[in-house]
């Protein structure tokens, strides 16, 4: 599903121009405030936020046969709505750890839910000289309170 070439192609371009690469992750079912903050922090800390994004098979493996919710490419269209996103690529494995090391970004963000030496792709990003940061979690958001409060 990851498309090496297209991805290097789009990095040693963001490269070329001096952009400061970001990356983040995640399943963005039901695109929310929380998402929304998370995306919009994310972009402060550089010139170019990339996105990997579960795709729908890898999200039924972690969240159950009823997740996702939206469909990978509505997903990734949300993301790309929000103006904040430069490029969302969709994984299936169940981490990004892959896209990181194709990425090599120069900031790892994740969510307040982490604990920072326990993010995958920690070791590889310090390791390369990047940082890595956690963006405090937005109270009262998360998809799966969305879809119990639906039900």
């Amino acid at each position: 599903m990851i498309n090496e070439e297209e991805i290097l192609e789009d990095i040693i371009n963001f490269r070329k121009l001096g952009k400061k690469i970001v990356f983040t992750n995640g399943c963005f079912d039901l695109l929310h405030q929380g998402h929304k903050n998370l995306i919009k922090t994310s972009n402060s800390y550089g010139e170019a936020l990339v996105i990997g994004l579960n795709s729908d098979e890898s999200v039924k493996r972690l969240k159950g046969e009823r997740r996702p919710v939206e469909n990978e490419i509505d997903r990734k269209k949300a993301l790309l709505d929000t103006g904040c996103v430069d490029k969302v690529y969709i994984f299936n494995d169940d981490t990004p750890l892959d896209l990181i090391l194709i990425i090599k970004p120069d900031i790892l963000v994740k969510g307040g839910d982490y604990i920072p030496n326990e993010i995958v792709g920690y070791e590889e990003v310090i390791s390369s000289g990047g940082e890595v940061k956690i963006v405090p979690l937005t109270p009262g958001y998360s998809t799966t309170s969305i879809i119990k409060k639906i039900h």
